[in-house]
């Protein structure tokens, strides 16, 4: 199993800094039984390994408990703990007898689980009966970040972003005829233009049976759109993960669609004056704009741990759901809040600093959106269909409409082959 989950590394160790840094580490070494030892799998870079072993040593030090950091590949047992970015759910789904639901390891652990998620947070980590199966660790949503100072060199308004995907358009040209050889680029571009702008235009991605439906009118146009845009110049189609988010952090692209948590990382973009806004809609679509959703990487508990580690591991969830590291995770990172609490504090102290990356989060969030148990970004092999014929698109290669009708169709084959992959949750 290989988990893309390079943000929620920074978020959770400076996320627990404040915390560790008043606690002395123990003047002789604990004993601890081996067997007793909850493990935390992850499948990061030596650098990012690094910093999350750091990060447990602080934990170690705050709490006296221990954990073991492993990796974890495909086929493999999961932990006892497992960080899941939103395109591994498929190995989740998958597996599920390997898993077990948060809500049922924390009440044998005895460790309570006060918890009451806002909508958009559920989808994915709640069951049928509203209990808790995952912790949604680090939640965001696709908003539109920009370059105040680009928008100024181009003799645009730096504090009017574009509202509508057709008020962008007049823009990106003038960031064009500025100078800027990549106006607009958009990192994961199949959770922002197939699972986002669907929802966004009132035309979800998939059925509430399960199944794959983005080639409607309001898809077609805007596929047909954005490859209009590539042709001019306009639209920078960089990669399939976050590679886009590095060009903008390069100072090389003068507008990028990403996560709302990137908002921190993009703080020190070179020669930025970071902007942000909703992702814009198309203001042709009846009802106006929708809401956009919320998805990020999420903490899994393995099936098979002995009653001393998963009483280790329900600690270890309390803490992360404490008011002091919720607000520090939130701070560092620009995710959203899980508690009610942790949403009262963090808005205050963010808002007292001028980050607006929670308003605009929510704003875009606002409201109620009918989507089916899938996204196609969660769903690691019909992700990959939708980024092939995307490209066919975007290169000149195909037309809009062919391509989303291949796309679905070839993703509801792999969905008809692997049922359990239309869960939203293995339980």
């Amino acid at each position: 199993m290989k988990f893309i989950l390079r943000p929620v590394l920074l978020s959770f160790c400076l996320g627990f800094s404040s915390l560790a840094t008043a606690a002395k580490a123990p003047n002789k070494p604990l004993a601890v039984v081996e067997s007793e030892v909850p493990t935390l799998a992850h499948n990061l870079s030596p650098q990012h390994e690094a910093r999350l072993r750091d990060f447990l040593a602080r934990y170690q030090a705050a709490t006296g408990e221990r954990f073991e950091l492993i990796r974890l590949e495909k086929g493999d047992a999961p932990a006892t703990l497992n960080l899941v970015s939103r395109y591994d759910m498929s190995d989740i789904l998958s597996q599920s007898q390997r898993f077990v639901p948060l809500y049922a390891m924390m009440a044998k652990a005895g460790v309570p689980l006060k918890l009451t998620l806002s909508d958009e947070l559920k989808p994915g980590v709640v069951d049928s009966r509203g209990r808790l199966v995952a912790l949604p660790v680090l939640y965001s949503t696709p908003v539109m970040f920009y370059n105040k100072n680009a928008f100024r060199k181009a003799g645009l308004d730096a504090e009017q972003p574009p509202r509508t995907w057709f008020e962008m358009q007049g823009m990106l040209d003038k960031l064009q005829e500025a100078g800027y050889s990549c106006p607009y680029a958009t990192s994961w571009p199949v959770w922002v233009h197939v699972d986002n702008v669907s929802a966004i235009s009132g035309v979800p991605s998939a059925s509430t049976q399960g199944a794959v439906s983005f080639n409607a009118l309001p898809q077609v146009k805007h596929v047909s759109m954005m490859a209009t845009w590539s042709k001019a110049g306009y639209f920078r189609q960089l990669g399939r993960l976050d590679e886009a988010s590095r060009a903008f952090q390069d100072g090389q692209c003068a507008m990028i669609s990403a996560d709302s948590r990137e908002y921190n990382d993009f703080l020190e973009a070179r020669g930025v004056e970071l902007g942000i806004a909703p992702l814009p809609y198309h203001d042709d679509v009846y009802g106006g704009r929708r809401p956009s959703l919320a998805d990020g990487p999420s903490l899994w508990v393995g099936a098979g741990a002995s009653r001393a580690q998963y009483k280790k591991a329900a600690k270890f969830v309390s803490h992360v759901l404490s008011p002091e590291v919720q607000v520090e995770l939130v701070r560092t990172y620009g995710g959203l809040p899980l508690t009610a609490a942790a949403r009262l504090a963090v808005r205050s102290k963010l808002l007292a600093d001028g980050n607006k990356v929670l308003d605009v989060a929510y704003d875009s969030l606002r409201g109620s959106v009918a989507t089916g148990p899938v996204r196609v970004a969660n769903i690691d092999p019909v992700r990959l269909i939708a980024d092939e014929e995307l490209e066919a698109v975007w290169g000149a290669n195909k037309p809009a409409k062919a391509a989303l009708d291949r796309a679905v169709s070839r993703g509801n084959a792999v969905l008809g082959a692997k049922p359990a992959l239309k869960k939203a949750q293995p339980f």
